[in-house]
């Protein structure tokens, strides 16, 4: 047993969501999004690079010298499995690890959106699911991935760096690839893939030009492909796709993006009124003939007119999920609107309806 296996389990029964682990510092945890220190001395540089290395691997520990950054996976019994980078810091080697919880939530206990649903039961295209890190993509994609495992007879390839959520096979066959495991890149793997005999294609993270090209190709053969990127609004993924091409390429992803793009879900996480745990707010696009006109035309600023119309097509803004969280008591208003002023670069927004009657909660996103 590791050393470092009694802070990961505390981990979990304090509903920590990261472990900071720093040479030099007594170990911090990420609980409700806030950065607790832990009543434990400070660390010192040798102590923890021994507590890390020791959950590494010949190849890891070699592949970390080399490039001072590592990310892997770390399964442990009855907790969980951690998501884990390594890196180099100035007082020394240090870690942060992620609990990714053993049971996979359905979309309702995760307190997502009905409509999310309607972007599994497509056959082919583009689903993209962004936010900022750490605001539960990756538990989000679990649950579509796992639905359709459940519901559908699919070969799914997941191509993730470390591999998160396991998936066992139910009614589909699911073939779950690693970066540094099993392949060497996200491109690499994409482009493997499209010779595997797959139906459905879920991409970790879309990070470079390559990756998204092969990505949108994919989708555009038949294939149902789920990605990931970095970006805090469905209009702002659009356009970041674009502008990953040269701009001469860019009249042509536009085309490629309106016929091959379903939705998008852009997500946040904001805390419980009561503060145990947090709750998802989301954004989803729907790629109706209104969207896809204005991503060929390259009008993407005209698509909010459409998501604030087009409810009746399973869209949702951010200033709709809010005053619905609000009026479910699933979050406080001070929450919501505060969040809403930050989208907005700090100007003031509209106030949300007045509360409904309080819901019944679910389970928490950590």
């Amino acid at each position: 047993m590791a050393r470092l296996d009694e802070l990961l389990r505390q981990m979990k029964l304090e509903g920590a969501s990261d472990l900071h682990l720093t040479s030099g510092s007594a170990p911090y945890m990420r609980i409700n999004g806030e950065m607790v220190k832990l009543k434990y001395r400070t660390v010192s540089a040798e102590t923890c690079e021994g507590l890390i290395f020791e959950i590494l691997n010949n190849k890891q520990r070699e592949l970390f010298k080399e490039n001072w950054d590592l990310d892997l996976s770390y399964p442990l019994s009855g907790v969980g499995r951690f998501r884990v980078n390594v890196f180099m810091q100035r007082n020394g080697v240090s870690a942060v690890l992620r609990l990714i919880p053993e049971e996979i939530k359905t979309i309702r206990e995760l307190d997502l959106p009905e409509q999310l649903s309607s972007l599994i039961d497509v056959s082919e295209g583009l689903v993209l699911v962004t936010g900022p890190t750490g605001s539960g993509k990756s538990t989000t994609l679990a649950s579509l991935i796992h639905t359709i495992n459940k519901e559908n007879q699919a070969h799914i390839i997941t191509v993730e760096d470390p591999i998160e959520f396991v998936h066992e096979n139910q009614r589909c066959l699911i073939s779950q690839r690693e970066i540094a495991s099993h392949t060497k890149s996200f491109s690499n793997a994409l482009r493997a893939a499209l010779r595997e005999d797959p139906d459905i294609i879920l991409v970790g993270e879309m990070r470079d030009l390559e990756t998204i090209s092969l990505a949108i190709t994919a989708a555009e053969t038949g294939h149902l492909v789920f990605g990931t990127l970095h970006t805090n609004s469905a209009i702002k993924t659009i356009d970041r796709v674009i502008d990953v091409f040269p701009e001469g390429q860019q009249t042509q992803i536009r085309v490629m993006l309106s016929e091959s793009l379903r939705g998008v879900v852009a997500q946040a996480l904001l805390p419980r009124p009561n503060h145990q745990g947090r709750v998802p707010v989301v954004e989803i696009l729907i790629n109706v003939p209104a969207v896809a006109n204005l991503i060929r035309e390259g009008k993407t600023h005209q698509i909010a007119t459409v998501m604030q119309t087009g409810r009746a097509h399973g869209m949702m803004t951010f200033e709709s999920a809010i005053q619905e969280l609000i009026q479910k008591g699933l979050i406080s208003k001070e929450d919501g609107m505060s969040f809403l002023r930050r989208r907005n670069g700090g100007k003031q927004v509209s106030n949300p309806p007045p509360h409904a009657s309080r819901l019944p909660t679910s389970p928490a996103i950590n």
